[in-house]
């Protein structure tokens, strides 16, 4: 049940271009004939429409005619449609031509008289055959399209016959047909054989997959579509191109966000009403069928699932395979997978479930639950749907909480808590299932990623009357745990100790709530305040009778040790239990997290090997084990260690991708914000970082305090290499923080970059006492990146005082300690800054130039290359030096990155080292290899999620 095309409304063009061409070149042919196949909305009507502008201009008249669903179609209908716009293309015609006068008035004065009528009816009509073929005889080159011949009247088909029977030379026949419409198996009734001159071709127009659907959907709603979304428009409209086309239209007018991921596009989708003209065409449809297939149909709407003939008969209360049968055939259903049928697309499901009155709704459902009961592998989750609406709350609460723990089971974490909230949420249901379910619904909502909707309603059952005092106290714990992750950091932190209270006598439960206030990244807290918790935490550790409850306590408080630099950390990871020892999923999440935590620790403190080691680990069980949330947290600090380690190729899609996707998670949003700022600083594109570090502070100024502090530290960086005054400011915001928390493990981000700040403005003596107070406060700590950030400091000291001797043999030193942990950048820089206080040949910083454009740090690079000019050096090009033709060169493909992102002339030199007259040449390259006619086209492809071409480091 597929809506076709209405006239007049447009689709773009998409997806057929190689059909077109075919098309194209077999009309300039003639004689010619094409069969154009394809079942409604498919976009046979748009394929013609290109035709007819891509000939138009050629000597080749075409007209268009188009059968109609009539009861009693006109005799030649569509074939009086086409001459009647002949016009001035009749050149002599021939005299039997005549017997059209009466059928073509408007041509009445062009044609000879009309012949006498013949006695016999078959006489008269195979001179009106002929008089067709002369008539088209005469009006030289032409391309004749007669639309949906699958509803063309007998005497239309038989002449078309004729027709193709000995074509007139200059002919090209072009004929649109539905399959599923036919009579028989041919649109012309038997098979047609044209003569061996005339070049015949069958198109047979597909749906869509998910490339052309993603680009269809783009160049209705003119915005950027997800893989994901346009994946779940294609399951929602069989890739019919009309669908997708509509389907687009609504998302458009209604603004919907498709770029989407995962299972909140298919959510999104859902939640958008069938369009107007899909509705009314599927119902139109639907009531022209007789009854058993139309109750067939309707069963299909109301199961959502494919299904065997046996079961479709039996809910529709039609035994046997005919009217299945009968549907397939018409491509009301069709058969994926084998052996199972179904509606033909999910907007057909949805218009037609839409308009069953509710008694005939809640009867299907009914039945459905007695058919369905017995079929062993149905899903729960479907069984509890029909239950729900055919009014069995018993039997609907058993199948949910069945269908959330086998989705649980199957890592489908968010499936598991819809389910289970959807219960809950029923004043209906008895106190002891609600008590029993919501703990659950806590568990399960935290090991995935509840939107905000879930969190509402975990939240309303606080002030549930059912929930039993200890069940309240642990709703509380879990919604204040949620309330955390999303941000809500003092309502979060209020929650969890008001559930510590009410929670007393359920040591792991308390034991849960003080870990998470151990946490020592969070809020505005002092690292004193957290340790207190610790130890409150670690009282009740050994005391917890049960090992699951320890481990879950253990992933939470050892992150939050390690990531302060506690030296005694290493001794208590061989706490946590070997995954070999443990049966419980839940306990195996907990581990998952224990791992995902320790990495994030490692990855600010300076142990990155470590860290990628406990993060695969940890991703490896998050993934077994369905815990999303673990997952998300694990991607981030994948792409924190990734930027450390220099493996930036690709890293700012992948990331970018990840903000989208867990935009609903701003702790895990701001961190990802700050690697596009520090990869944006260091490619030159301005606004980029500053959006990026901005993102990372304002979502919640002391959200995740490392995080906080990097952005800070990343903000005056890139000013201050800009010589923007604001710099300072930013690095002593970075301060404020860190000295608020009291937590000097996280120094590496801000302590270089202030001390950088203060050097600037000549203020020596407060950069040797910021230096001397994180020496002080380190004092104890174990944490390699912070050792090493202060032997840069001392370097930017000594070279500020003039001691270049030690200036450099630190910057080695630092140098070295990077390389050793495999931070390249930063070890590239420190040989930067080495290399200028040596004075160190031109050929060292050409090294260092193409070991930045390696890595992707576009503005090191240009800075090395700058340095180099300055000397008066000129090293010589390489012999047979490439031409890059119509491509963008490596410095044009920086310029081309940052003309995408809004920057100006002035900036893109300052960034580039390089004149601006130098840039004006670039910029006009870039335009015109890029076919752009102005800098805001470049700019717009940037935007529309076609990014500005690589840098060079990237070729």
């Amino acid at each position: 049940m597929d809506g076709e095309t209405a006239r007049g409304r447009s689709i773009p063009m998409v997806g057929r271009t190689a059909d077109l061409a075919t098309l194209i070149d077999v009309v300039t042919r003639p004689p010619a004939v094409v069969f154009v196949e394809g079942e409604a909305g498919a976009g046979k009507t748009t394929l013609i429409g290109a035709l007819a502008t891509a000939v138009r201009g050629r000597n080749l008249w075409m007209a268009v005619g188009t059968c109609q669903p009539l009861d009693e179609p006109f005799p030649y209908g569509p074939l009086l449609d086409c001459f009647g716009r002949a016009g001035e293309r009749v050149a002599g015609p021939d005299p039997v031509t005549g017997v059209l006068r009466g059928h073509l008035p408007e041509l009445a004065d062009l044609l000879p008289p009309a012949p006498p009528p013949l006695d016999l009816p078959e006489a008269e009509r195979h001179r009106m055959f002929r008089a067709v073929c002369a008539l088209v005889r005469s009006l030289g080159p032409a391309v004749l399209v007669v639309e949906d011949v699958h509803w063309a009247d007998d005497d239309t088909r038989q002449v078309l016959r004729f027709l193709l029977a000995d074509p007139p030379p200059g002919l090209s026949l072009v004929m649109t047909y539905r399959r599923e419409e036919l009579a028989g198996d041919a649109p012309l009734g038997p098979v047609v054989h044209p003569p061996p001159e005339v070049l015949t071709t069958h198109l047979g127009l597909r749906p869509f997959e998910d490339p052309e659907v993603r680009a269809l959907i783009e160049a209705v709603t003119g915005g950027v579509v997800s893989e994901s979304f346009a994946t779940a428009v294609r399951h929602e409209t069989g890739g019919i191109p009309f669908l997708v086309a509509e389907t687009g239209r609504v998302l458009r007018d209604r603004l919907v966000d498709t770029r989407s991921e995962g299972v909140a596009a298919a959510r999104l989708l859902a939640a958008v009403e069938v369009p107007v003209l899909v509705k009314e065409s599927v119902l139109e449809r639907l009531h022209r069928l007789i009854e058993p297939e139309r109750a067939v149909a309707e069963a299909a709407a109301v199961l959502d699932d494919a299904a065997p003939v046996e079961i479709l008969a039996a809910l529709a209360g039609f035994p046997g395979a005919h009217p299945v049968v009968s549907l397939v055939r018409a491509g009301v259903l069709s058969e994926d997978p084998p052996n199972r049928y179904g509606l033909r697309h999910g907007l057909a499901r949805r218009a037609v479930y839409a308009a069953l009155p509710g008694p005939r709704r809640r009867e299907l459902h009914a039945t459905a639950v007695r058919v369905l009961a017995d079929v062993a592998g149905w899903p729960a989750a479907r069984l509890a749907r029909h239950c729900a609406e055919a009014g069995m709350p018993e039997e609907w609460l058993r199948y949910s909480e069945s269908a959330a723990d086998a989705a649980a089971g199957a890592k489908d974490m968010p499936t598991a808590v819809d389910l289970l909230s959807q219960v809950v949420s029923d004043s209906d249901v008895p106190a002891e299932d609600v008590n029993r379910l919501a703990a659950k619904l806590c568990g399960y909502a935290l090991a995935g990623l509840p939107d905000a909707d879930v969190i509402r309603r975990v939240e309303a059952l606080l002030s549930d009357p059912r929930l039993a005092a200890d069940v309240r106290g642990e709703v509380r714990l879990w919604f204040g745990t949620l309330l955390v992750r999303e941000s809500m950091l003092d309502r979060g932190r209020a929650e969890i100790t008001h559930a510590i209270e009410l929670l007393g006598d359920q040591p792991e439960r308390v034991a849960s709530g003080m870990a998470l206030l151990s946490v020592p990244y969070l809020d505005i807290a002092t690292a004193a305040d957290h340790r207190a918790w610790r130890l409150r935490v670690e009282d009740l550790l050994a005391r917890l009778p049960r090992r699951p409850a320890r481990t879950a306590v253990l992933a939470t408080v050892l992150g939050g040790q390690l990531i302060v630099g506690d030296p005694v950390i290493w001794d208590r990871i061989t706490l946590l239990p070997a995954l070999d020892d443990i049966d419980d999923p839940a306990e195996v999440r907990h581990l998952a997290r224990a791992y995902a935590n320790l990495a994030d620790a490692c990855s600010w403190t300076g142990r990155d090997g470590q860290g990628r080691t406990f993060l695969y680990t940890g991703l490896a069980m998050a993934s077994r084990t369905g815990a999303d949330y673990v997952v998300a947290t694990a991607e981030a600090t994948a792409a924190r260690l990734d930027w450390l380690a220099g493996e930036w190729s690709g890293l700012a899609e992948r990331v970018q991708t990840l903000i989208h996707a867990y935009s609903h998670l701003p702790l895990i949003a701001n961190e990802l914000n700050l690697v596009i700022g520090w990869l944006a600083a260091a490619r030159g594109d301005w606004l980029t970082a500053e959006h990026g570090f901005h993102a990372a502070l304002d979502i919640h100024p002391t959200a995740v305090i490392p995080v906080a502090v990097a952005a800070a530290g990343g903000m005056a960086a890139m000013l201050l290499s800009r010589d923007d005054t604001a710099a300072r400011a930013h690095a002593e915001h970075g301060l404020a923080l860190l000295r608020a928390k009291g937590s000097w493990a996280w120094t590496a981000e801000i302590v270089p970059q202030a001390v950088a700040c203060y050097l600037a403005d000549g203020a020596t003596g407060a950069a040797r006492q910021l230096v001397a107070e994180a020496e002080g406060e380190l004092d104890g700590i174990d944490a390699p990146s912070a050792r090493m950030a202060l032997t840069v400091c001392r370097a930017q000291v000594a070279a500020a005082t003039g001691d270049h001797d030690a200036a450099e043999r630190q910057y080695r030193d630092a140098q070295q300690r990077y390389q050793e942990l495999g931070q390249r950048y930063r070890a590239a820089q420190c040989a930067d800054r080495a290399a200028r206080i040596a004075g160190a040949d031109p050929a060292v910083f050409r090294d260092l130039a193409a070991a930045f454009d390696a890595l992707g740090a576009t503005v090191d690079a240009a800075r090395c290359r700058h340095h180099i000019r300055s000397t008066g050096t000129v090293i010589p090009s390489v012999r047979g030096r490439r031409s890059y033709g119509t491509q963008l060169s490596p410095r044009e493909h920086d310029v081309a990155r940052l003309l995408a992102n809004g920057h100006t002339n002035r900036e893109i030199a300052q960034a580039l080292f390089i004149s601006r007259r130098t840039v004006e040449d670039h910029v006009a390259n870039v335009l015109r290899k890029l076919d752009a006619s102005s800098r805001r086209d470049v700019r717009l492809r940037g935007e529309r999620g076609h990014p500005a071409p690589p840098s060079s480091s990237q070729l």
